[in-house]
């Protein structure tokens, strides 16, 4: 049995800071996607919600929460929360649907109001939960994080404060066209280097910011697409693997790792089993793609996800980033949409964000920032507690 979906419609609602309630954010996302599909709100039969859970009892049930503020039709809702891998696994919740033949067509919805600041987990004493243990134990932000996969990527290849300013300065100019992007000025690289230091060796510039927004997606079973005679984009593969023991990279937000001292290491770490997991499905290689979006949490993270999803051995990011090869023209564009770095977290929506760049550059849609030829793009990030999210789409 295939497992494509069809991709009939994206919309988002455009990153910033507002701070107004969220469904506010992700009803016109659901409305533009739904324009989009070609088709009515009545037309959906499955709402899949991507759960935000700063935003109270609401965030908790989004699935519910979106489809009441669209007008209750009687379609089946799920909620999925994999903190940042939210929006895939609440994608594959509406493909899982759609494969089963329980239903043609889902609406797949994440949309966040953010606090000021970085993002912290909820108030209150939780002695048992990881998260809450790793601010009061080590002081851990998030942006800490960042900056300790950055410093020891400096250590492992000689990265250099120039190299992750330089993923700065690209994401800036890719996402200065994009009109949902929060952040749409270019920097130059003494612009990155001169603003102020968070975690060392992290500027302000290279950590992505908390952003309200919202992003939805449309998708149908194939054969339903074909009887609209529609060639859509499609989904060919989404990756939720979670690690396989044992697991020696410190991953957030545990600060230990599991002891390898009596068992074998597995065949890939992690991060790199994320994207494996989709190209097995898809069945395709890394070299394949024609563009990809990745989590860059920070610029520094950029270059590790390069690797990752194996489009560079480890260690030759920077040689890709200093050759032109991931900007937009070069021979495989990251970030194309201008990345976290223009649009800063919106927990829930930015998995189904990507989605929606990658088939706007699928479609030849995506304007100043065309990836041109664009025919198959992943997108690739993370979500605490071991959560992957990888997503394959092709034309």
């Amino acid at each position: 049995m295939s497992k494509e979906v069809a991709i009939l419609g994206v919309g988002m609602h455009p990153w910033g800071k507002w701070g107004r309630n969220f469904v506010e954010y992700g009803i016109p996302a659901c409305q533009d996607a739904l324009k989009d599909a070609g088709i009515e709100w009545t037309d959906v039969q499955f709402v899949s919600g991507a759960e935000t859970v700063r935003n109270g009892y609401p965030g908790f049930v989004s699935g519910a929460t979106f489809a009441q503020a669209l007008g209750w039709s009687g379609a089946r809702v799920a909620s999925s929360y994999a903190a940042c891998a939210s929006g895939a696994t609440s994608m594959n919740a509406a493909r899982a649907q759609i494969l089963a033949g329980l239903c043609d067509v889902a609406l797949v919805v994440g949309a966040d109001t953010t606090p000021k600041g970085f993002l912290a987990p909820t108030s209150g004493d939780r002695p048992d939960d990881p998260d809450w243990l790793r601010f009061r134990l080590l002081g851990a932000t998030n942006p800490t994080y960042f900056a300790l996969y950055a410093r020891r990527r400096m250590e492992l290849y000689g990265a250099t404060d120039k190299d992750f300013a330089k993923v700065k300065v690209k994401n800036s100019r890719h996402g200065l066209s994009n009109p949902n992007a929060r952040y749409r000025k270019a920097f130059s690289e003494e612009q990155v280097l001169a603003s102020p230091m968070v975690a060392d060796p992290l500027r302000l510039l290279e950590i992505c910011a908390t952003s309200d927004g919202a992003a939805a997606v449309v998708l149908s079973s194939m054969e339903f697409a074909r009887k609209r005679a529609l060639d859509p984009v499609r989904v060919v593969a989404i990756s939720t693997v979670t690690p396989k023991y044992p697991n020696t990279v410190i991953e957030m937000p545990n600060f230990a790792t599991d002891s390898a001292s009596s068992v074998p290491l597995p065949n890939a770490p992690f991060r790199d089993s994320i994207a494996a997991a989709a190209y097995e499905e898809a069945g395709i290689g890394p070299e394949e793609l024609d563009l990809a979006e990745v989590y860059d949490l920070s610029s520094a993270l950029e270059l590790d996800w390069c690797e990752h999803i194996g489009l560079c051995k480890p260690g030759e990011a920077e040689r890709l980033l200093n050759d032109g090869d991931t900007t937009i023209g070069g021979r495989i564009p990251v970030n194309p949409s201008g990345g976290l770095a223009c649009f800063g977290e919106a927990v829930p929506a930015q998995a189904i964000a990507q989605v929606c760049e990658l088939t706007w550059q699928l479609r030849g849609h995506a304007g100043e920032r065309q990836v041109e030829g664009a025919r198959v793009g992943l997108s690739v990030n993370q979500g605490l507690f071991g959560h992957g999210s990888a997503v394959i789409v092709r034309k």
